[in-house]
């Protein structure tokens, strides 16, 4: 039996909260009232036809605390037919993977009409949250009770609320069964052992999965790096000649590594379905504003803001003030040498053990110094990229990412860089590098993970005394819960996660032939960064909303751009070493022909590499080559189809015409 929309009941007073919203204190009853009738509604209607009942009931908000806190969830046939609106790729019984259709639901593996768990919780609450997204403006022209809340048709409800501060925030609910049996096989026991990653996705969804993923697959990739490195470090520290070999195998290691993963990525998003979905059409981001106007692609009337504007606010401020900040940096680093120079001066003067720890000191406070300007920076590079008015998140995202890896690349290794082909100081470069990855490695873990953790237990307790002091007859456990989960810190996204990787991956490569130590130091961060990471994820932050992703994005451009830079510095500071130059006493000009002739040779083996490692294994390449080719013959049968049922129709009205 074909069910549609319109049969579904909204009026459930009990089913499983899967998201959380919260609005405002002092919101108005109209404004709530309005708020629940558009959730409920029926599709027709412009509603999202979901299930939605406050946490507490008006006797318990007269009890407790009134907290204006309202959970959403929906019946299994309304998430079943949300699945097949975003477009969700399941398996089929024949092993294929294929967009699921309410229609076709037996068709799919695991498919049970009692069967719970064929969407995953993640899955259910991204649905969820692209239905409130997809609340939008008929015939309102403002939010009932907030006259200065304009509205306009098409205009996406939840991203008004959200802007105008009525919704305080969206989060999904963690399911603590579920939570307590991934942290079981996860992080809880310290075990040398493969992520469970399928149910980090199941449990989070895709985007941070691939993440975790990436992270414990460059972990065992540094593993062969550490291991021919310790050797080195040990036996032949001045030998060049040796590092050579050395630097060579890191090149040919940093391009094998990033496109083994392109295949073993698609591997897994095939198999999850996401390299197979198609992709949404982009709606305008929350903060995106101007003159309301029609759309050319879509026909809607949405805000509209000249790229000729927003050109002058990239180049005639953003880049700017991005330049006036690298000025910054490098102005910190030169004093960071005075710094060095005078600890060195002083170590020379007295030649104590004292001042021989008061060495490192300038490196250790520079390090510190790096880490306070990058978290500044990214601040002011968010409030920039948001002024500069980009109308797609994508696009948002981008000019972040560009901004940050820009000043990060220069904070973190223009001193490197100085040291090396300025000062052409190996020793030093060596004590540099190593303070400055060990540094940042201890204080990520206790910034990024430690101290939040701590305050989070501290919260926790207070939240537990002030839910156990209640005599109210409450669901107690889900009252705590959701208390406990709303003051949690929301989870910014991979983007932060990703760059403490792209850096590390900078320290190993780009001075590989001066420190190979580094890639040690790298593997012995990167096996407690898994289980700090987990921690975070599950104990720390709010739960996540699942996003689709088919790969790790721009990140995946960032290291190969990274790994090219490697060849050229290596080259150089090989070039440069005093073994290399006693075989060319006389001509230095050969000598800088032959590095440059040897970097621009493991460059081209680079991209030949690059090009004979597809990105996709042929049996992936195979089974979309073979979805496409169904999509094109189903799609040419419904041509064929309606053309026949035209001609069909042709014949009638000419006898028609005939007998008049």
């Amino acid at each position: 039996m074909k069910v549609t929309l319109s049969a579904l009941d909204t009026s459930e007073s009990s089913f499983t909260p899967l998201v959380v919203i919260e609005l405002a204190q002092d919101v108005k009853e109209e404004t709530k009232e309005w708020l629940k009738n558009r959730i409920i509604a029926r599709k027709k209607d412009g509603g999202a036809q979901l299930l939605f009942r406050p946490l507490l009931s008006k006797y318990e908000k007269e009890t407790l605390e009134n907290q204006n806190l309202y959970l959403i969830g929906a019946s299994k046939t309304r998430l079943l037919l949300g699945a097949e609106a975003v477009g969700l790729v399941k398996e089929c019984n024949d092993n294929t993977m294929r967009a699921f259709t309410y229609g076709t639901r037996q068709n799919f593996k695991g498919f049970h009409d009692n069967n719970d768990d064929f969407l995953t919780m993640a899955e259910c609450q991204f649905i969820i949250k692209h239905e409130l997204e997809n609340l939008r403006a008929r015939d309102e022209q403002m939010i009932p009770g907030y006259p200065q809340a304009k509205l306009y048709p098409g205009k996406s409800l939840l991203r008004r609320l959200l802007t105008s501060g009525i919704v305080v925030q969206v989060f999904p609910l963690h399911d603590n069964e579920a939570l307590k049996k991934l942290e079981d096989t996860w992080y809880t026991r310290f075990t040398l052992k493969y992520q469970p990653i399928d149910s980090i996705r199941g449990y989070f969804g895709e985007t941070i999965a691939l993440y975790f993923g990436f992270l414990e697959y460059f972990t065992f990739a540094l593993i062969p790096m550490a291991v021919i490195g310790l050797p080195y470090y040990l036996f032949v520290w001045e030998d060049y000649d040796k590092y050579v070999i050395f630097a060579s195998f890191n090149l040919i290691w940093s391009t094998v590594i990033l496109e083994v993963w392109k295949r073993g990525c698609a591997n897994m998003t095939y198999r999850w379905g996401t390299l197979v979905m198609k992709r949404q059409f982009e709606e305008p981001r929350p903060g995106f504003h101007g003159v309301l106007g029609i759309n050319a692609v879509t026909g809607r009337e949405e805000p509209l803001y000249s790229s000729y504007k927003r050109q002058l606010r990239i180049y005639l401020v953003s880049l700017p003030f991005v330049c006036l900040c690298l000025y910054f940096s490098l102005y910190v680093m030169m004093i960071y040498f005075d710094m060095e120079d005078w600890a060195l001066s002083l170590h020379e003067d007295s030649g104590s053990e004292w001042t021989s720890v008061l060495l490192y000191v300038p490196s250790i406070i520079y390090a510190i110094v790096i880490e306070i300007m990058n978290r500044l920076y990214r601040y002011a590079a968010e409030f920039l990229t948001s002024w500069e008015n980009h109308r797609l998140e994508s696009a948002y995202q981008n000019h972040l990412v560009l901004k940050v890896l820009v000043f990060n690349f220069l904070n973190c290794f223009a001193s490197l860089f100085y040291i090396a082909f300025v000062l052409k100081d190996m020793k030093l470069l060596r004590q540099s590098l190593a303070t400055l990855l060990i540094t940042s490695q201890i204080l990520n873990q206790i910034v990024e993970s430690l101290l939040p953790y701590w305050l989070q237990r501290k919260h926790g307790v207070r939240v537990k005394r002030r839910v156990q002091a209640l005599k109210a007859d409450i669901d107690a456990t889900l009252y705590e819960q959701v208390i406990l989960e709303k003051e949690m810190g929301t989870y910014l996204g991979t983007f932060d996660d990703y760059l403490e990787l792209f850096l590390q991956f900078g320290y190993v490569s780009l001075f590989s032939c001066v420190y190979p130590l580094a890639a040690a130091f790298a593997v012995l961060n990167n096996f407690t960064e898994v289980n700090s990471d987990a921690l975070k994820m599950c104990r720390v932050f709010k739960r996540p909303f699942a996003e689709p992703s088919a790969s790790i994005g721009v990140w995946q451009l960032a290291f190969e751009t990274m790994s090219v830079i490697s060849v050229v510095t290596n080259c150089a500071l090989i070039g440069m070493s005093p073994q290399v130059n006693a075989v060319f006493p006389e001509s230095k000009t050969d000598l800088i022909l032959i590095v440059v002739a040897v970097e621009h040779a493991l460059l081209a083996l680079k991209f030949i590499l690059a090009f004979a490692i597809p990105d996709k294994p042929r049996h992936i390449q195979i089974k979309l080559a073979r979805l496409e080719f169904e999509s094109l013959e189903a799609l040419k049968q419904q041509q064929t189809k309606l053309v026949t049922e035209n001609l069909k129709e042709e014949p009638q009205e000419g006898s028609k015409e005939k007998s008049a």
